[in-house]
């Protein structure tokens, strides 16, 4: 799992060859330690799409492009547009259908 910064976000996200799975997240967020271990399965399990995790407190500006309003928000990005997005805790089979 990546760790997406301004300073990484076009060549990691924007520039990649593949679908990316972006988790907005924060330290203290009870519910977005909750959803990490799935996004580390899926991470794993997909070899196909990178997934990468953006803390809104460190990245606010990244958080507010993507009109993050509420933690965890999940973003789809492929071919550097915004493909489908879900806010909130979701079981592993809801994520892997926003791909």
């Amino acid at each position: 799992m990546l760790n997406i910064t301004k300073a990484t976000f076009e060549q990691e996200v924007i520039k990649s060859d593949r679908p990316v799975l972006l988790d907005f997240w924060a330290p203290w967020c009870g519910p977005c330690r909750m959803v990490a271990p799935t996004l580390e399965e899926i991470a794993e399990e997909r070899k196909d799409i990178k997934v990468g995790k953006i803390n809104v407190d460190e990245e606010p500006e990244l958080a507010a492009q993507f009109r993050v309003m509420s933690i965890p928000t999940l973003v789809v990005m492929e071919k550097g547009e915004v493909k489908n997005k879900a806010v909130g805790v979701r079981p592993k089979e809801e994520i892997l259908s926003l791909l």
